[in-house]
């Protein structure tokens, strides 16, 4: 099916995040700071969505919005929301745990450093696994991250394209899993 024929379903959710990057790639980066920022998700008809895609004359929907984006937006807003996000490599999950134990659970912790397009790749890994636990009727096209006015990261197709490789099992990785989990 061409992309003109397929039908897209479009939401943007607004956060407020910080982080730092510690590999050495961006020096400016390595103080703690924050964004305010935007994601957009495109979902698409997923494997599990009926063939024919007219519109049924009854509910002329595939699934209601709320059930379409009801999960992701409460994932957004309650664990993505005001968050520190930080490399598993970072000594300040060390200095969380032994200080401020009751944070723990507003940290985002990555595969190497918390950059806009690692972010958007885990993202999107933990939207198709929602997706896919809601029976597969939608699939995520793409997911925009917008760091700044200026800065924009788009990410088109499945997420483990973009992916790094991890030594470890899918299940032990957040971004795979349906649960709310942002760490291991």
């Amino acid at each position: 099916m061409s992309d003109i024929t397929r039908t897209e379903l479009v939401f943007t959710r607004r956060f407020c995040m910080g982080h730092r990057l510690i590999s050495g790639s961006s020096e400016r980066c390595a103080i703690p700071h924050g964004h305010n920022e935007y994601v957009t998700v495109t979902l698409v008809p997923g494997p599990n969505a009926p063939q024919d895609r007219r519109l049924d004359g009854h509910s002329n929907m595939l699934l209601p919005f709320a059930e379409a984006k009801g999960r992701w937006h409460r994932f957004i807003d309650e664990r993505m929301d005001h968050s520190f996000q930080l490399s598993e490599s970072d000594p300040l999950l060390g200095w969380f745990a032994a200080h401020e134990p009751q944070r723990l659970d507003r940290l985002v912790v990555t595969p190497g450093d918390p950059t806009t397009e690692l972010l958007a790749a885990l993202l999107m890994s933990k939207l198709q696994a929602f997706l896919t636990a809601q029976g597969g009727l939608l699939s995520p096209a793409s997911l925009e991250i917008k760091e700044t006015p200026t800065n924009t990261v788009r990410l088109h197709g499945g997420p483990s394209l973009y992916l790094p490789l991890v030594d470890r099992p899918a299940d032990r990785c957040w971004w795979h899993r349906t649960d709310d989990t942002t760490r291991d």
